[in-house]
């Protein structure tokens, strides 16, 4: 039976016509009060059914289903009328919601009960002396049982629906908490390379090329105003990463001009896929610094993207002297250290991913990535 105070106000109503219906496309409980008045015809509406049924086995008088139909009215009545009053107690202390809740189930079933004597007494005028309080006594039991269990379906109901909204908020911080992890995580990329740009044009400056400071500059500003069109959290495809590294490697190239030599292999297939925005750039600017910088002759960075099966597979990789033990750990330039990019990853992909970072036999330094082909954008779309 009911379950929902019936105070609590409905959502807009769907168009006209649309299909799936309501109660197919969406929560049952979504529109409480909706939901509340469903739950009242349904079970008043079998009660009535129940009622009657029993009445038809047993043989009664066509006034015993007469009767049974004006119980249901007087039960879907005064039950709507107790969904406003226990709505009421349920804001109020624990211990005077109880109280107030008996004392508000036992008037209700002296009443129904008295209604529903006189019902009977009217319907069966003609063979009965009327109301009597052995008529009130004999609808106390029955009355009783019905208005009780309705209570508890509407407490059980209600305390279940405040467990799932708890939940519902729980999972909405998480959600909040995760997109915050990745906001900082990416934002810790920002300020290390702000200042290394900022350090090489103040260098240039002092120099006086101030056309390449200019240069610079305006690289540096294309290169911001493009990756502050996507949001932290948001996941990028292939192809605009390359176009944000590109961007960055103009500006470092200014620095090292021919001992830089990027190179990208990137499959076709592949730039459709999205990723976490300036993901790959920590790993350029960690090639740079430690192979690049220390090398007269420079090195080469390459970065690859290609599709396997319903992964993508994206490497960067150096030419230089890759990873030395006890003098240089596996931390990017940041300061933050591969860890970021790990978390980035976990934080985007939970364990759907793969991590490697290695040097290479034959010297260099490389780090591979495989995470999953998606060609949309949940955290986007969640927002």
């Amino acid at each position: 039976m009911a379950t929902l105070p019936a105070s609590d106000l409905p959502p807009p109503a769907p168009p006209r016509g649309a299909w799936p219906p309501a109660i197919l496309s969406q929560p049952f409980f979504e529109n409480k009060g909706r939901a509340f008045w469903r739950l009242q015809a349904i079970g008043w509406s079998g009660y009535l059914v129940l009622r009657s049924v029993s009445a038809i086995s047993n043989n009664l008088p066509t006034s015993a289903l007469v009767t049974n139909i004006i119980e249901a009215i007087i039960g879907y009545c005064v039950t709507a009328l107790l969904s406003t009053l226990y709505g009421y107690y349920r804001r109020l202390p624990r211990l005077s919601e109880v109280l107030l809740t008996l004392l508000t189930l036992g008037a209700a079933t002296l009443i129904i009960a008295t209604l529903n004597a006189f019902a009977f007494s009217l319907v069966n005028r003609f063979d009965n002396p009327g109301l009597t309080l052995q008529l009130v006594l004999g609808q106390l039991f029955l009355t009783m049982t019905v208005l009780a269990g309705w209570t508890a379906l509407y407490f059980g109901i209600n305390f279940y629906l405040i467990v799932e909204e708890q939940s519902h908020q729980l999972e909405r911080l998480e959600t909040q908490a995760s997109s915050a992890q990745l906001a900082m995580l990416r934002y810790q990329l920002n300020p290390h390379f702000l200042f290394n740009t900022l350090n090489s044009i103040s260098t240039l400056v002092l120099l006086k090329e101030t056309e390449r400071a200019n240069a610079m500059l305006s690289r540096l500003a294309d290169f911001l105003r493009f990756t502050l069109v996507y949001e932290p959290t948001a996941l990028v495809t292939v192809a605009q990463e390359v176009q944000t590294l590109k961007l960055y490697l103009e500006i470092e190239k200014m620095r090292f001009e021919k001992r830089l030599r990027p190179v990208f292999e990137i499959d076709p297939r592949a730039e459709r896929a999205r990723l976490p925005s300036l993901l790959l750039q920590p790993l350029v600017e960690n090639a740079i610094k430690y192979a690049v910088t220390p090398s007269e002759e420079g090195a080469e960075i390459a970065v690859s993207a290609r599709l396997v099966g319903e992964r993508v597979r994206i490497a960067v990789s150096d030419t230089g002297p890759g990873l030395i033990e006890n003098k240089l750990g596996p931390s990017l330039s940041t300061g933050v250290g591969l860890a970021n990019i790990r978390d980035r990853l976990v934080q985007a992909y939970g364990p759907d991913h793969r991590f490697d970072a290695r040097s290479l036999p034959g010297g260099g330094y490389a780090v591979e990535i495989e995470i999953p082909y998606q060609l949309d954008d949940p955290n986007r779309e969640a927002a």
